[in-house]
């Protein structure tokens, strides 16, 4: 008895090692003779085999178990497989089922979602759906940052040998003050920079990863439902439709004129053509630009040369906003004047110091020529040094830009909690200058919950009950039934264990599915079986129609139906069905009784779709003029009109009242009907009834088109409502309210919409209905599509750009001050009234804390009642620059009075007058903070209760200020101060709120300087 030894390739077929027999052995004891041979056999059966699998060009698999984790086949073999496109090594797998069938999933199913076990071994084997990205910077990277500066550098260096000295002269003990306070001051501003910056760059990272979340339409378990991109794994089924992006490598399962643009990866424009023949192999980071189709993922992230290359080029996003980039010029203004009275502050110092008019604290001169101990020399030119660096590093506005992150940080973190994701920092202050929107009406301003509530079969108008539609003639109600559930990229689910059924797909697709599944009695199993598509041509908004060619298999005739805008689709029918189901000819008075019909339900809000059919010969499948294959869609039946209700989202017209009222214009720009976009910019508020009457406020996308250029602008401002509109119209609206000198925000949800989006100042996509080209495209993604969060990030873009004033004015107030109040000082009495320290202690509190408690406040109504901001307005207003001049003066004057009158007013020593001066001027600092909340308003009491962060800040200050003066004396060289006393620093900085009321009473034109 002879056995063959047998093994099986991968498309299943035995490979059998002809004419090697292995003797009957079996049954003689197995002693070491018989094994060698045995191995001696089966060593030349496999040799043998070898040779025969070469020469038919058939692969090996092992006849041993899987060691792939139960998948027969491994990660490298699949990312091979598409990379190189090689079509032959996919026939050995037998094409993309028996692909599918190593990969333990169903091209029509999909994997079992249920079955997490089998979703995290898939994620296991051949990787997750994420790129390898850069290392997050760590805390002491911002710990590190700051000893980039010089002034830093100088002053640790003066701290360092201050200290040194310190402790040589007067002994550890004594010795560690001066130049300890300096140390442990510097670590604070350090560390809570550092700190505050961290949290800010961890944010910016969370806000990174939620604009990568893409949704993703996938097949589980025979269930088509949305996955964000990262949760996609080897073996899933994925839809794909115009303007999606490829979110894997894959394999074509099926589909209908399917391009893809894959210049992300070649650089090349042309589109490419999807099919299950030729060319089946999709690659992540691709686009989709036509058709439709459902691809097998075979590889998922690093795995693909989508991910390889984001891999390689992902880095840290550094952009610079223009705010920022504005706001970069006055750095050096600030650090010319600072360094200019930083330099003569250390001179005057110097000269005071060595002429010996300098005292120490017994009255006599520091300085004594050689008399002068080494150490002690050394020691006060280091205090002096110290002391002109600390006045550079105040004067240097180094919170600005801490101020700006922080209120973007803060208010995209807002927005996100109001359904905005921020995909652009610029988005945030840029929104506030918008003078303009052009939003779509589809649910944008509608809820975008579509119902077909009424359909008309030549001139009568079916009632919405099964019985009315089950009446209608049988030939046309098939017809009807093939346009709507053929000619559709929506799909339709039942659950094995439920009653209802699930729709997906967009809106309008959905609805009229629904329509059909429920009303018409549609059975989309049957339906589909029947026939044969042969050619699709997908729905976009130029054309405003879809179509397709099929093949009925019971008569094997062509047939074209076609499905789209009412009037798109009137156009190309030259007769119609009635309701007994006979064809009438579409001569004049009936097109124009249709027409009517059209307008009635356009008049009344509806959305109207209508059905075309015509039957083909074989020679007429194309247009054979053109090289895209387009149907001919002309000389049609017209089989019924559609009215979809679509009701307006609840807040629509206040957000819409809101926008009006802070003087920012609303236009409505749709592709629908104009009948129907005057009835909905009608209820929005968009569009006045007196408005309407004029007829300037509505124009068609091509009357607009085909104006002159003089025309395009003297109506470009007057125009409400523009219906009928192709992509390209938006585009050129766009364009001519720029060149009128408007800010323009446009929303867009398809692949078209990218070119005015991008053209756009501020472009926003739908989150729910947008494509991903749209998305990507866009600055801001509004998550729910509602217009009333665009009037929100409208809000949120006014006050990032307010919060960043107020910090301005706050911390600009404290420059000249410090400036003038440090130069006067020395020149007069050749000291400053402040420590090393003690300026360390004023440099945290306006910059870190200051930042903090400003840059965070949220949005207010009077922000909404101003008019936009221009773009190349000046950031520090004639305002603002009243409230900072009014504020340093004050304090000016009340630190020199001090200085110089302070002992004699207080009756006090000179120590305790220091201690009063720097407790005075922090504390005018903690009332200035709340000044700086209101540049405009009296009231700077206002809502600040709101801002718990503002009062945590603020209280946190006064606490760490009683600290300073009443138990760490020595660190800050202070005197502990009475209750009177601590009574006469409150009364004087609680001064400054009369200031600033006085000063805001001043008449003063509202206009920005130039």
């Amino acid at each position: 008895m002879s056995s063959s030894i047998l093994h099986i390739d991968l498309a299943g077929n035995e490979l059998v090692a002809d004419g090697v027999e292995a003797p009957n052995t079996f049954n003689i004891p197995r002693n070491r003779w018989h094994m060698a041979f045995i191995t001696i056999y089966t060593q030349r059966a496999f040799l043998s085999l070898l040779a025969n699998s070469k020469s038919n060009k058939t692969k090996l698999v092992s006849c041993f178990p899987s060691t792939n984790n139960g998948f027969e086949i491994d990660e490298n073999s699949l990312t091979e497989l598409v990379k190189d496109k090689n079509l032959d090594r996919l026939k050995d797998f037998d094409g993309i089922d028996g692909l599918s069938t190593f990969l333990k999933t169903d091209v029509k199913l999909g994997i079992h979602g249920d079955n997490k076990d089998d979703i995290a071994l898939r994620r296991a084997v051949f990787g997750s759906n994420t790129y390898k990205k850069p290392p997050a910077k760590s805390f002491f990277h911002f710990v590190w940052e700051p000893f980039a500066d010089p002034t830093i550098l100088v002053l640790i260096g003066c701290a360092a040998l201050s200290l040194g000295f310190g402790i040589r002269e007067h002994g550890l003990s004594q010795g560690w003050y001066e130049g300890g306070s300096i140390c442990v001051a510097v670590f604070l501003v350090i560390a809570i920079s550092a700190a505050s910056n961290y949290r800010q760059s961890k944010e910016f990272d969370k806000l990174s990863e939620a604009s990568e979340n893409i949704q993703i339409d996938v097949v589980r378990g025979g269930r088509e439902q949305k996955l964000s991109v990262f949760e996609i794994v080897v073996g899933d089924v994925v839809c794909l439709k115009i303007g999606d992006q490829v979110p894997a490598d894959g394999l074509f399962i099926e589909g209908h004129s399917l391009l893809v643009d894959e210049a992300s990866l070649t650089g090349e424009s042309d589109h490419v053509e999807i099919d299950s023949t030729k060319n089946p192999f999709l690659f992540s980071g691709t686009k989709v630009v036509d058709g439709f189709a459902r691809m097998l993922v075979s590889s998922v992230g690093e795995n693909t040369n989508w991910g390889e290359m984001m891999s390689s080029v992902r880095s840290h996003n550094d952009e610079q906003t223009p705010l920022q980039r504005r706001l970069k010029k006055l750095t050096p203004l600030l650090g010319v004047i600072g360094l200019a009275v930083a330099f003569l502050v250390l001179v005057i110092l110097l000269l005071y110091y060595f002429t010996g008019k300098t005292k120490d604290e017994l009255g006599k001169p520091e300085f004594n020529g050689s008399k002068t101990k080494i150490d002690e020399l050394v020691n006060a030119i280091l205090r002096i040094v110290a002391t002109a660096v600390l006045i550079l590093v105040i004067a240097m506005p180094e919170g600005v830009p801490l101020a700006v992150t922080l209120t973007l940080a803060h208010s995209m973190k807002k927005m996100i909690a109001d359904h905005a994701l921020v995909r652009k920092l610029s988005a945030c202050e840029t929104m506030g200058s918008v003078t303009t929107i052009c939003t779509d009406k589809t649910g944008t301003l509608t809820l975008n919950q579509m119902k077909v509530t009424k359909f008309w079969l030549g001139q009568e108008s079916m009632a919405d009950d099964q019985g009315s539609y089950s009446s209608m003639a049988a030939n046309v109600l098939d017809l009807i039934r093939e346009g709507v559930g053929l000619n559709t990229t929506a799909s339709v689910y039942k659950p094995i264990s439920g009653f209802e059924f699930e729709f997906s797909g967009s809106p309008t697709e959905k609805a009229i599915l629904s329509w059909g599944v429920k009303k018409l009695n549609m059975d989309m199993e049957v339906l589909k079986q029947s026939c044969v598509i042969q050619h699709v041509e997908a729905f976009n908004s130029e054309k405003k129609r879809s179509g397709i060619l099929m093949r009925r298999k019971i008569d094997n005739t062509l047939n074209v139906h076609c499905k789209g805008a009412a009037e798109m689709i009137l156009a190309i029918c030259t007769s119609s069905y009635n309701s007994s189901g006979f064809v009438q000819d579409l001569d004049g008075d009936e097109r124009i009784k249709f027409e009517q019909i059209i307008q009635g339900m356009a008049a009344s809000g509806l959305r109207c779709i209508a059905f075309a059919h015509k039957q083909v010969h074989e020679r007429e499948n194309y247009d054979e003029k053109n090289e895209n294959k387009r149907l001919k869609a002309e000389s049609m039946t017209l089989l019924g009109i559609a009215g979809l209700k679509d009701p307006c989202r609840p807040g629509v017209r206040k957000a819409v009242e809101d926008c009006q009222h802070a003087k920012v214009k609303v236009k409505m720009i749709t592709g629908d009907n104009i009948f129907t976009a005057k009835a909905v910019a009608t209820e929005c508020g968009i569009l006045r009834p007196d408005q309407e009457m004029l007829g300037e406020a509505v124009v068609l996308g091509a009357e607009f088109r085909n104006y002159t250029p003089e025309e395009k602008m003297k109506r470009v401002d007057s125009i409400c409502v523009m219906a009928r509109s192709s992509p390209f119209d938006k585009l050129l609206m766009v364009q001519c309210l720029k060149q009128k000198g408007h800010v323009v925000a446009v929303t867009g949800d398809g692949t078209n919409d990218a070119p005015a989006i991008k053209e756009a100042n501020i472009g926003l996509s739908l989150g729910i209905q947008g494509t991903e080209v749209a998305k990507e495209s866009s600055d801001i993604v509004i998550l729910d599509d509602n217009f009333a969060t665009l009037a929100t990030v409208l809000w949120w873009g006014r006050c990032v750009y307010n919060n960043v004033q107020k910090f301005i004015q706050f911390q600009l107030t404290i420059n000249i001050a410090t400036l003038v109040i440090n130069l006067v000082a020395a020149v007069v009495a050749g000291q400053v009234p402040l420590t090393a320290a003690q300026l360390l202690w004023v440099n945290l509190i306006m910059d870190t804390m200051a930042a903090l408690a400003l840059a965070t406040d949220k949005p207010t109504k009077e922000l909404m009642e101003k008019p936009p901001v221009g773009l190349t307005e000046p950031v520090i207003t004639k305002t603002m620059w009243r409230n900072i001049l009014a504020q340093a003066f004050y304090q000016i004057a009340v630190v020199l009075v001090l200085q110089f009158k302070g002992e004699s007013i207080f009756g006090v020593n000179e120590k305790v007058n220091d201690t009063l001066i720097f407790n005075t001027f922090v504390l005018c600092q903690v009332f200035n903070e709340f000044n700086s909340r209101k540049i405009e308003k009296k009231n700077v009491l206002e809502g600040f209760h709101r801002n718990k962060l503002f009062l945590g800040i603020i209280a946190i200050t006064i606490f760490l200020q009683v600290m300073m003066v009443e138990i760490l004396n020595r660190f800050a060289n202070t005197e502990r101060l009475n209750w009177g006393q601590w009574v006469a620093c409150i009364g004087i900085a609680a001064i400054s709120w009369i200031i600033c009321l006085v000063a805001k009473c001043i008449p003063f034109p509202v206009k920005n300087c130039s």
